[in-house]
């Protein structure tokens, strides 16, 4: 059984409940994804299947990767994943992975790679609290002390400090999948997606509880 797919976040949207309510949700475009390798334990130690998932132009296509799907003979894609299976004798190369695997009202977890904001300070960073603004303050929105006395006498590592913000693999857990669109390659998904608009993610059936 596969519990995950490729899939690229679309636009946001509204849909109304039976009882009249309205829930925002987030279209995803999952697949189609085909199939292009399987792994088992015998060859390769673990077991999985590597997917593809969106069309590329055979020039933009490297040597290696050329040859490696050219196995398969359906085409180039423009993200391959891997994504981990109990039984992956069930599986042939040139299968398809379709929105159909989802349920409505089925948990999901959703990985991609969150909007980078660029530098930011401890406040936006980090949801610190502004400093004393009265005459004479000199860190209103600086973070204050960060060294020790004489021992250790360093800034500990894990320090909340200035720095990146966002542009990295973010895992967002147990959202709702509030309907499935087979005929669209849709899900349209209650909760927070990670990640630009067309950025690519991963869909996944939660693990949790």
């Amino acid at each position: 059984m596969i519990n995950a797919i490729i899939g690229r976040k679309l636009d946001m949207t509204q849909v109304f409940a039976d009882d009249g309510s309205v829930y925002p949700v987030t279209l995803v475009q999952v697949g189609p994804c085909t199939v292009t390798q399987v792994k088992t334990e015998k060859s390769d130690g673990y077991s999985a299947l590597q997917i593809g998932f969106g069309p590329k132009k055979a020039k933009s296509v490297n040597k290696p990767t050329k040859g490696h799907l050219d196995k398969v003979g359906k085409g180039y894609f423009q993200v391959l994943r891997e994504i981990p299976v109990d039984d992956p004798s069930e599986h042939n190369p040139g299968d398809e992975v379709l929105a159909d695997i989802f349920e409505i009202g089925e948990q999901i977890d959703i990985i991609g790679k969150s909007k980078g904001k660029g530098f930011a300070g401890t406040i936006k960073r980090w949801n610190f609290s502004r400093g004393p603004d009265g005459h004479g303050s000199k860190n209103v929105r600086e973070p204050g002390s960060t060294g020790m006395a004489t021992y250790p006498g360093r800034v500990i590592k894990g320090k909340k400090l200035p720095g990146q913000l966002g542009n990295k693999r973010t895992t967002v857990l147990n959202l709702r999948v509030v309907d499935v669109r087979p005929e669209e390659n849709l899900i349209l998904v209650h909760g927070a997606v990670p990640g630009a608009k067309n950025g690519i993610v991963i869909v996944r059936r939660t693990n949790r509880v």
